[in-house]
This record gives C-alpha cells, structure tokens and sequence, in this order.
C-alpha cells in the first residue's frame, strides 16, 4: 500500500494539473471501487472548479467550488494517470515503466484544459467519497487522526505529551494513527535508524519525569521530517504495485538505510553492526541492535 511520500508524490503530480480547472465530464466505467462511487456522483463534480488538492494522512483531497471535499484513497495498486496533449506527462528524474492495464481504468475525469485523469485500479481496494468540507474534520475517516508528521505541529513537546506513561514500544507508539497520521511501516524502521532509536524502546522515555521532552524525542522529530522530505523528493518507494501519478516509480527503496535489508551491515560509519529483522504488532521492523538504543 502506498506510504505517505507516494500520496504526496501523487498529489504534487496531479495539482498543477486540476487545481483551479472545471470538470467537463465524469466516466465510470463500474459502479464500485471498495465501496460503490458516491451518490449522484457524476452531478456532483460536473461543472465543479477544482479549488485545492490536500492531503491528510493517506487521502487525498480535491476540494470543489460546490464546498464539497472529494476524498480519495489509492488503497494497494490504485494510480492516476494525467493525460495530456495525446501523451502522459512524466515530471522527476525517472523513467517511463509499462503502463497500466486498460481494461483497470474504472473512473475518466475531463478537465477544462483539456486534460484527463485516469484513475486505475486492478485490485480495487481504492475508494472515494465525496463529503461537505465544512464537516470533513468530524467524519469518521478524518476524526481522530493524529498530526501531520511534516506539519509545525509534530514537535518533540507534543511527542513527550502524548508518550508520557506508555508502556508500548517505539515502533507502535509512532504507528498509531492517532498519534501522527499516515506514518508508516517503512518510514517508521528508517527514522528510528536516522534517529538511533531501538524500535523496542519504551515511548514513555520520549518524556522525563515533568513530561518535557527527552533528547531522543528531540532527535526524532527531525529524523522523521528528513526522512519524509528525501522520500518525497525521490518519487516514494517503488513497493509491488506502486507507481506514482504519471505511472512512473518512485526510487527511494534504492536508498533505505535499514527497510528489508536483514543480514546486511549496517550503514553508520563506524558501527559495526548487522540489520536485524524483528516483528511488532504483525508488521516487519528493521533495525541495527548496535548503533540503535
């Protein structure tokens, strides 16, 4: 499933390209992804100006003129494709892979500038749904959710709060979406490295004893910004499925420090160590035993 650095690299894909243009026309080539396509879904965005694209976690958001949101959710293998011109764009600094199967492209958004999105789903565990934005922070999608871990608001205070007295480990602790949304597997193993941080550390010593925030919590926050900025900035992680708005892979699976790399030495100058494989909550975790405390 797509990470949030593939939801970003898609959302920066798609934004120049809708934002601030009209939807001439909608195709459903089936009533349903996940969940069947909204109510009166084509009346719904006909005529509609795109006024933003956001993302929260791993959705994205195309905000309409209406005043109404239109959630989206890739779910394993869904990908846009922009159309333009006769040809796909491929902006970034990798290469056209084959593109997607015809036969998956379930949903065709016309634009004013004579553009289309595509959207392709083989497996179909994608979704969207339309809601007012005005009540989106209260749906039972969005309710609950945790800070953005690239937004001002993760900083180690909030980190040392919300850790203070938790006896789960690191690795759950920064897994839980209620805590920092759309954080996930991957970038999890890779920050704790940046960070040198065990994943089977306790998430109450992000705090002290007053609940301010500890020097690992400080050293966290940054790592994981960091380690989000330079996945986004590579296109994400080509995983399985995965290709990013203009069917093209991401590359930072070429540069993870420690994510599947079991048996391998680790990559700190100077430790010495070996990357070891470990599991939490059912979800492979990768770490250096040696430089990670």
């Amino acid at each position: 499933m797509p990470e949030l650095p593939e939801v970003e690299t898609v959302r920066r894909g798609l934004a120049p390209v809708v934002v601030g243009r009209r939807i001439t026309d909608v195709e459903t080539r089936r009533p349903d992804l996940r969940f069947p396509f909204p109510e009166r879904f084509f009346e719904r965005l006909v005529g509609q100006k795109v006024v933003s694209l956001d993302r929260r976690a791993k959705y994205l958001i195309a905000g309409l003129s209406s005043g109404e949101d239109l959630v989206m959710h890739l779910g394993m293998t869904g990908r846009f494709t922009i159309v333009q011109h006769g040809h796909r764009e491929t902006p970034g600094e990798y290469t056209n892979t084959v593109g997607p199967n015809p036969a998956h492209d379930h949903l065709l958004l016309r634009l004013s500038n004579g553009s289309r999105i595509v959207y392709n789903d083989p497996r179909r565990f994608g979704f969207m749904v339309m809601m007012p934005h005005a009540e989106r922070a209260q749906h039972p999608l969005f309710r609950g959710l945790g800070v953005e871990p690239l937004s001002p608001e993760l900083a180690p205070q909030y980190l040392a709060r919300r850790a203070q007295g938790k006896k789960v480990n690191l690795k759950a602790f920064l897994m839980d979406q209620r805590i920092v949304a759309g954080l996930g597997n991957i970038y999890v193993s890779e920050a704790l490295f940046w960070a040198r941080l065990s994943p089977n550390r306790a998430a109450r010593t992000l705090a002290d004893r007053r609940g301010a925030p500890t020097e690992p919590a400080k050293r966290l926050v940054p790592a994981i910004r960091e380690v989000l900025e330079l996945a986004i900035n590579a296109g994400g992680s080509t995983l399985r499925d995965y290709r990013d708005a203009n069917g093209v892979s991401g590359g930072f699976q070429h540069r993870f420090a420690v994510y599947d790399r079991a048996g391998q030495p680790c990559p700190r100058p100077g430790c010495g160590g070996t990357i070891r494989r470990a599991v939490h909550a059912g979800r492979a975790t990768f770490y250096c035993p040696r430089c990670q405390r």
